[in-house]
């Protein structure tokens, strides 16, 4: 029978089992055999990261043909409107190609019971330019779209989860914690 887990990687941990430079790595929390990362989640973003032994469900993960959904919650700086984020709706052009439409919602995510975890070490915070948080779906998973996709219309990246990888959540899962489907 496959393994299959949900983790939910801290920030400044790579997604490897094994790093030369002796930095964070899935092996310092998942002590399970023969399971690999299906799908990528850089060093310094955090959330749900589906680990399994069975290629055909990593295929169907990370294959872009397949398109499956991928919820992120997103802390920017500044204050964006509708306007602002309609190019993310309408799928901005990056310099790699044109993205997928994404859905996007303004606005503080519903945390999972417990509350958001804080972040090790804290985002920065700058006295003069409020932060806000977005909801982003995609149905793609280019390298650092996420942060590029809303570099792209003014508003950096200060705090990235991701949140739901097809019918998959966070939910119940503390910062660092793994489960078994």
């Amino acid at each position: 029978m496959p393994t299959t887990l949900l983790f939910n990687k801290p920030f400044n941990v790579l997604c490897q089992f094994r790093d030369a430079q002796a930095r964070a790595c899935l092996a310092d929390y998942i002590d399970v055999d023969d399971v690999y990362a299906a799908g990528r989640l850089d060093r310094d973003s955090e959330g749900l990261l589906v680990l399994t032994d069975d290629g055909a469900l990593n295929h169907k993960i990370t294959d872009p043909a397949n398109k499956m959904s991928k919820t992120y919650w997103v802390q920017v700086e500044g204050v964006p409107c509708a306007a602002d984020l309609a190019p993310l709706i309408e799928g901005i052009a990056l310099k790699d190609g044109v993205c997928l439409p994404a859905q996007v919602a303004l606005g503080e995510p519903v945390w999972p019971a417990g509350g958001l975890w804080p972040r090790v070490p804290p985002i920065r915070v700058r006295q003069s330019i409020p932060t806000s948080w977005l909801s982003l779906s995609l149905h793609e998973g280019r390298n650092r779209q996420v942060r590029r996709m809303c570099a792209a219309v003014g508003f950096p990246v200060l705090r990235l989860i991701r949140y739901r990888v097809g019918s998959w959540t966070l939910d119940g899962l503390a910062s660092g914690e793994w489960r078994r489907l």
